[in-house]
Parts: structure tokens; C-alpha cells; sequence
């Protein structure tokens, strides 16, 4: 592997230092004026403070935008001002300039590089959290043939930016406990933490994308791009390029087509997960598009999560219990998760959440994934349970919680998009009528070393 150029121990302490400013400020200020409407009456321009939130957030090119990412594409989940702006990061982060990617490119692949394609643009397509594509094609001698590509290049100093982010984010997190103790987030923290820095490494992505091409080969309405592998270094990510329209864009489709777009990514997200124990991670928008024929492109693979069995395990026997009114199950799958020894109240507690989370798979029929085409409900749902963990002193949700969670409510946010009216109830018993946990086991560690993957980490 070609790694890219090193900057000096100076110049990365100076970035760092700078972006700790940029943050504080950014987030100081937010925290000030939020807190300022919210007990002093203080008004707020909400339109010109959203303008000047995703301008200095975008700017980041790092975690802290994907927060933002996640936070726009979940209806009503923050005010229309601030959804309509931070939304734009998904497509609209500004890119490194040309010099900066030759650069990079040649850190990456050598002096010679641009002669490895047939064609490479020079604008980048796409421009995310930490890096940016841009649309090339190979040569016709090439082993993959003439093939159109992206190269997903990863912007300069990431690993240092990231932990930067971190650092910032463990802060808000010190700061929220103190006035907030509903939710401990040391595990969260960790969790967050611990994908991020894989992230950071575009071999393992390939490796996913491989793993992904495994899981998914029987699913006709679900595209999975191919890596280039001598065109990818820990930096960059060479793969084919799938043409689709973004996901926003196709919920202006008739009402059956919008159906088995939804079907579609039903079955991209969970058929991994009971089959294999395995879940793509990160809900916003950006990260598919949609073919003519309603067949969806899953495109990034950086946040992948590979569960234990007992883990996907407890999932089904929470949504037993929850249809069964079943206390006994439902206190073993929360333990089985990682919940040290829940009291009956806090049973009740999470059973709210999880009521809201099942609810859609607990009747045999055609329907919404909720009745209401927005976030509000459960905006409220959360907030009741949030403030009654408080009431109760709080919980620490376990790590592998924490993304299986956000994977959940960032797919729900996608059917509420869509207007999805499907029976939900029996795609989910399709999937796990014949579950067996030491098939998975079988499954998922012949997937695995398929692909030369180890575990994820707790």
C-alpha cells in the first residue's frame, strides 16, 4: 500500500489547535442561543443562524457533520430552518481543489497516477464527511475492462481531525451529563469512537463492500459496487460507478413504485442483519440512490457493525415479548444485550421505545410505518422515555445498542420519506421464521473469512 505524505508534528498541532477554536466556538455559540430561546425567551433568526451552523459545520469534513447529516434526514427531528440547511451537506460539502487532489492522488498511487485511467475528472461528484469522488474510467486493458469508476479519496490529516471531533464530542458529552443523566454515554462514546476510526480506512471498506457483495447476492433490487483493488490504498477507494438518482428524488414516484424502493431497502438493511449478523450503520440519505427500475445502490461502507449472535438473538426475543407481553423474555433479551440487571421499572421504561420501534411488525397488514408522515410522534415517544430514565436515574445503553438503534430509526426515516404502505410484519417473520442461531454462527464466520475480516470490536 502506498501511504500518503506525512505533514510535520508542528503543522498538525496548529490544525488541530484551530479546529478546537472553530468547534467551541461553533458549538458555545449554538448551546448559548438555544439555552437563551429556551429560559430566557430570547428569540433567535433561526434562517440566518441555520446559514452560518452549516457553513461552519461544513467546513469540518469530519464526524461532527455526519451528526448533522444523520439530523437533517430524520423528519421534524430539528426545525425546518435548520433541516433545510444542514440537508445540503449531503451534496453540497465544499471539495479540496484540484491541486489538492493531484496531491493526494499522488501520495496515494505514485507520480505517474493520472495515466492509470482512461479518463479522471477533475471536479469532484460528490463531496462528504471525510472525503470526496470523483468520477474516472479505466482503460479498456484494464482486468476490470473499460469500466466507468469513482475514486473516493480521503481529504489530508483525517486521522488527526478525527480524533479532534472526538475530543469534542467526549466535552459536549461531559457538559450534557451534568445537566442531563438520562442517558450515560461513556458506551456511546466508545461506540461512536471505535467506527469512526475504521472509517478512517479504505481497505477495510473494500473489504465490506466485498462482504456486502456476499450477503446481497440473491437480492435482484440491491447494488453493491465492485473495488478496484490495485487502485486502492488505505486513502483511497476505487469502485464502479452506479448510476441512480438520489433517494429524496425518487419519493416523488407513484405510490407502487415508492413501495419496492422501500421493499428494496428493507431487505438491503435486515437480510444481513438475521442472516449474518451484520448492519450497515450509517442512515442519512446521501448514502444510496435509486435506479429506474425502482433497485437501489447502497454506496458507502464505512460504518459496518458485525453483532454477536446473541445480540440478533435478543432482538427477536424482544419483539416476542413485546407481542407476547412476555416480562421474563423481554428482562432475558435486555440482559442478553449487555443491561446489568434492569429493574422491572426500567423494563416498562425501555419496553416504551421498543413498543414504538415493533409496533410496525406486530399486525398482518398493509400499512405506514407509522400513521403519521413525520417525526413528531416519535420525537414524543423519545422524549417521554428520556424524561422517565431521568426520573429514574438513568441508563447506560451497552455499545452494541447504540448503532442498531440509530440504524432503526435512520431506516424508519427513510420508509416516513418514501410514504411506504407495506406489510411489514411479514417481511420481518420471512426473514426470521426459520432463525437459528448457530446457523448464523456458520454464516456469519464463513462471510467473514471470505473477505479477511476479524470481528468487529467491542
Amino acid at each position: 500500500m502506498s501511504g500518503a505524505p506525512t505533514d510535520d508534528e508542528a503543522s498538525r498541532f496548529g490544525r488541530r489547535a484551530r479546529r478546537y477554536v472553530g468547534t467551541s466556538r461553533t458549538v458555545g455559540s449554538l448551546a448559548a442561543k438555544v439555552a437563551g430561546q429556551h429560559y430566557l425567551g430570547i428569540k433567535m433568526d433561526r434562517d440566518r443562524h441555520a446559514q452560518a451552523l452549516r457553513k461552519a459545520l461544513g467546513g469540518l469534513k469530519g464526524p461532527l457533520m455526519k451528526v448533522a447529516q444523520i439530523l437533517a434526514s430524520v423528519p421534524d427531528a430539528i426545525p425546518k430552518e435548520y433541516a433545510e440547511e444542514l440537508r445540503q451537506l449531503q451534496a453540497n460539502a465544499p471539495p479540496m481543489d484540484w491541486l489538492f487532489v493531484k496531491r493526494r492522488m499522488t501520495g496515494q498511487l505514485g507520480e505517474n497516477w493520472e495515466e492509470r485511467f482512461a479518463e479522471f475528472s477533475r471536479e469532484a461528484t460528490h463531496a462528504a464527511s471525510l472525503g470526496q469522488v470523483h468520477k474516472a474510467q479505466l482503460h479498456s486493458n484494464h482486468s476490470m475492462g473499460p469500466l466507468e469508476v469513482a475514486c473516493k479519496l480521503q481529504y489530508p490529516d483525517m486521522a488527526s481531525i478525527v480524533e479532534a471531533d472526538l475530543s469534542q464530542l467526549r466535552l459536549i458529552f461531559s457538559i450534557y451529563g451534568r445537566f442531563d443523566k438520562a442517558i450515560q454515554t461513556e458506551n456511546i462514546y466508545e461506540e461512536v469512537a471505535a467506527r469512526l476510526r475504521e472509517e478512517l480506512d479504505y481497505e477495510r471498506e473494500a473489504k465490506h463492500m466485498r462482504l456486502y457483495s456476499r450477503m446481497l447476492a440473491n437480492e435482484p433490487g440491491v447494488h453493491v459496487p465492485d473495488p478496484v483493488p490495485d487502485l486502492c490504498t488505505g486513502r483511497l477507494l476505487t469502485m464502479s460507478w452506479l448510476n441512480g438518482i438520489p433517494m429524496l428524488e425518487a419519493c416523488e414516484r407513484p405510490a407502487e413504485e415508492r413501495n419496492q424502493i422501500a421493499y428494496n431497502m428493507f431487505r438491503a438493511w435486515y437480510v444481513p442483519f438475521y442472516d449474518y449478523g451484520i448492519i450497515h450503520g450509517d442512515p442519512h440519505l446521501g448514502n444510496y440512490t435509486v435506479k429506474p427500475d425502482n433497485s437501489i445502490n447502497l454506496l458507502d461502507y464505512g460504518c459496518i457493525r458485525v453483532f454477536s449472535p446473541s445480540f440478533v438473538q435478543g432482538v427477536i426475543d424482544l419483539y416476542k415479548a413485546i407481542r407476547d407481553q412476555d416480562e421474563a423474555l423481554a428482562v432475558h433479551a435486555y440482559e442478553t444485550w449487555g443491561f446489568q440487571k434492569p429493574s422491572r421499572e426500567l423494563i416498562n421504561i425501555l419496553n416504551m421505545w421498543a413498543e414504538f420501534i415493533y409496533s410496525p411488525l406486530l399486525q398482518d397488514k398493509v400499512q405506514k410505518i407509522q400513521e403519521q408522515d413525520s417525526g413528531l410522534y416519535g420525537a414524543k415517544v423519545a422524549e417521554k422515555v428520556h424524561a422517565e430514565l431521568r426520573r429514574l436515574g438513568g441508563v447506560r445503553p451497552p455499545r452494541e445498542f447504540v448503532l442498531m438503534d440509530r440504524a432503526a430509526v435512520g431506516l424508519g426515516s427513510v420508509f416516513m420519506h418514501l410514504k411506504a404502505e407495506i406489510n411489514w410484519y411479514r417481511l420481518f417473520h420471512d426473514l426470521v421464521g426459520d432463525f437459528d442461531t448457530a446457523a448464523l454462527i456458520h454464516r456469519q464466520n464463513e462471510a467473514l473469512a471470505g473477505v479477511e475480516l476479524q470481528p468487529t470490536t467491542a
